[in-house]
């Protein structure tokens, strides 16, 4: 008896998300925005962006949590208009390291530029700069999601 030989490697149909059903991680995989896409984002430091806002025992300096949370969004503003219908990026993983402090009245720049996929994950080169001092820089990762399934798995994980 003969073995029939299957072709490997041919490529699948692309599938679109029937209505009403959110997409699939393969789907969106292949929607992905392209590599390459950038943004930055601009904010004065104010006493509320400060470490001192949490704590009247630290510098009022520009806290490490601000400066996260402004390459996040400079993430987000890179590849919302390129996102499929529907679909959302939520944060899952950040490596950044905080390199110099800036005082209340500086201007920060955060620069994100998305460089590769893993999977639905989203990978971005982030840097912070006041003037010309670069205050941080690391990775932010982000993953396409639907935002209702996302949002219904979050409300699965309230206590009964």
């Amino acid at each position: 008896m003969k073995r029939r030989k299957v072709p490997r490697g041919r490529p699948k149909a692309k599938q679109t998300p029937k209505r009403g059903r959110a997409p699939t991680a393969t789907e969106l995989a292949e929607e992905r925005p392209r590599i390459g896409l950038e943004a930055t984002i601009e904010r004065l430091v104010e006493h509320q962006y400060t470490i001192q806002a949490f704590d009247p025992n630290l510098p009022p300096v520009f806290s490490t949590p601000a400066m996260i949370g402004l390459m996040e969004y400079a993430s987000v503003q890179a590849i919302r208009p390129h996102l499929p219908a529907g679909v959302i990026t939520v944060g899952t993983r950040i490596e950044v390291d905080h390199l110099k402090a800036v005082p209340p009245g500086a201007t920060v720049q955060a620069y994100a530029r998305l460089v590769k996929y893993q999977g639905r994950f989203l990978v971005f080169h982030v840097e912070a700069r006041s003037g010309e001092h670069i205050i941080g820089r690391g990775r932010v990762f982000r993953a396409m999601v639907d935002p209702q399934r996302h949002g219904a798995k979050a409300q699965e994980r309230l206590p009964s």
